[in-house]
């Protein structure tokens, strides 16, 4: 018995270089542009990735912006992390990435904006109401200082 996961994905466009893990590593995919864009800054778009999937059951995909993604681009993906989950895997329903953009930017076909992975969903939770928790307090928010 496999291991293996499989993903079902509709490319919308033959431009796009087909999905792989980055530099051969299994962990997170690149996905690339799949439309020629023009922001001006303070613009919003939904840049489309030019591809559909349909993923194993019991799975959802994360979709985040790469670490160059600002630096390069100067754009923020507006909703930070994208969830996808099994039900939309119909040939309509375009993975989107959506953005605002901090200064103008021209974005080509096939750059690398965003990347994604999938994992299992959260299992079933019980929440237990309690008046104190058992675990030594690091200090609260924001205590683990700035180095």
């Amino acid at each position: 018995m496999s291991d293996i996961e499989k993903i079902l994905i509709k490319y919308h466009s033959d431009k796009i270089e087909k999905l792989r893990y980055i530099d051969g590593k299994s962990d997170w995919v690149d996905l690339r542009v799949a439309e020629e864009v023009s922001l001006k800054k303070g613009d919003f778009k939904l840049i489309d990735l030019g591809i559909s999937v349909k993923l194993p059951e019991g799975y959802e995909m994360l979709v985040v912006a790469r670490s160059s993604t600002f630096k390069n681009f100067g754009l923020i993906q507006t909703n930070a992390l994208g969830v996808v989950d099994e039900s939309y895997c119909g040939d309509d329903d375009h993975i989107m990435m959506p953005v605002w953009a901090t200064r103008d930017v021209d974005i080509h076909i096939n750059d690398r904006l965003c990347q994604f992975r999938i994992l299992k969903h959260q299992p079933a939770l019980e929440f237990n109401e309690t008046d104190k928790l058992s675990g030594v307090s690091r200090g609260g928010f924001g205590s683990t200082g700035i180095n």
